[in-house]
């Protein structure tokens, strides 16, 4: 169960609970509602996920956001982040990451299942995974716009020497970042490709919050941020959000690249993301889940 009896409330079912058996679908609420979030609850809303109902969302502009969902069969609530791990079994997280644990902390106190995006803040938080098993609570993190973490989790059951992981996007991808602006790095006239950072999953993970999160996953799944080392390079000669994986285990060697389409809302992020965001929730209610 994902909520032990004394953070459940009579009317809150369990994401662990097999949905075929029950009349009442999993509560699902969508965190922000910019590019991703948008596109996840629309789909909710859409029927796209059986035994999955989207009651409410939240955003910083809320007379905006009920404007952008009038047009949904079912429109859900509009909230403060605060008021949405009170309505929900499940929430998935598209905020900002300087958000993140304002939505983190009365989620898993509640016992809830999360579906983070902003798992960057979450690698520099490990007292909310602890926060979590007190409470009985989950954190599903989608696969997102990397590839192969089945492979990595099932490589961590053994011994993993090395991951490495390469991520290139157009210089629109990276602007603004932190790590770009607190060491006076200009990627706006590039010519040619350029590595922006290269060290930790961690070091990438301060440097580049909105940016490759896809580091910060692979870290959880491998092992660890200080471990998995990254590169990151702002590549002008490019139009997709490329990541380059490579693993070296006792039980073999796995090369992994993913080509992103970016999301036309926002360059930052891929059109995949919001898709793996949908299948991470499918694995709540199938019958039949493949992959580990």
């Amino acid at each position: 169960m994902i909520a032990s009896p004394s953070y459940k409330s009579p009317d809150r079912l369990s994401p662990m609970t097999h949905v075929s058996s029950l009349q009442t679908p999993l509560k699902l609420a969508v965190a922000g509602l910019g590019a991703i979030g948008m596109a996840v609850a629309r789909r909710v809303d859409q029927g796209a996920v059986d035994g999955i109902q989207l009651v409410a969302v939240s955003a910083q502009d809320q007379d905006r956001a009920r404007r952008r969902i009038a047009d949904f069969s079912t429109p859900p609530a509009v909230v403060s982040l605060a008021e949405l791990s009170d309505l929900a079994d499940v929430i998935v997280e598209c905020v900002p990451a300087a958000e993140f644990t304002h939505l983190a902390k009365p989620a898993l106190s509640n016992g809830l299942c999360q579906v983070p995006l902003s798992v960057g803040a979450l690698l520099q938080q490990p007292d909310l995974i602890d926060l979590a098993e007190t409470n009985g609570a989950r954190i599903m993190i989608p696969t997102g716009a990397v590839i192969g973490l089945d492979t990595v989790r099932a490589m961590a059951e053994g011994t993993i020497h090395s991951v490495t992981l390469q991520t290139r996007k157009p210089p629109a991808g990276l602007a603004g970042a932190p790590h770009l602006v607190n060491n006076n790095i200009d990627i706006s006239n590039l010519d040619a490709p350029l590595c922006v950072l290269q060290g930790s999953a961690r070091q990438a993970a301060i440097g580049f919050p909105a940016n490759v999160n896809v580091a910060a996953a692979l870290a959880l799944a491998g092992i660890g941020a200080e471990r998995t080392q990254v590169e990151v390079w702002a590549d002008p000669t490019i139009d997709r959000n490329i990541q380059s994986v490579t693993i070296v285990s006792d039980s073999g060697e796995a090369n992994m690249v993913m080509k992103n389409i970016p999301s036309d809302e926002n360059p930052r992020t891929g059109r995949i993301v919001s898709n793996s965001v949908i299948a991470t929730l499918r694995r709540l209610t199938a019958t039949m889940v493949a992959g580990s």
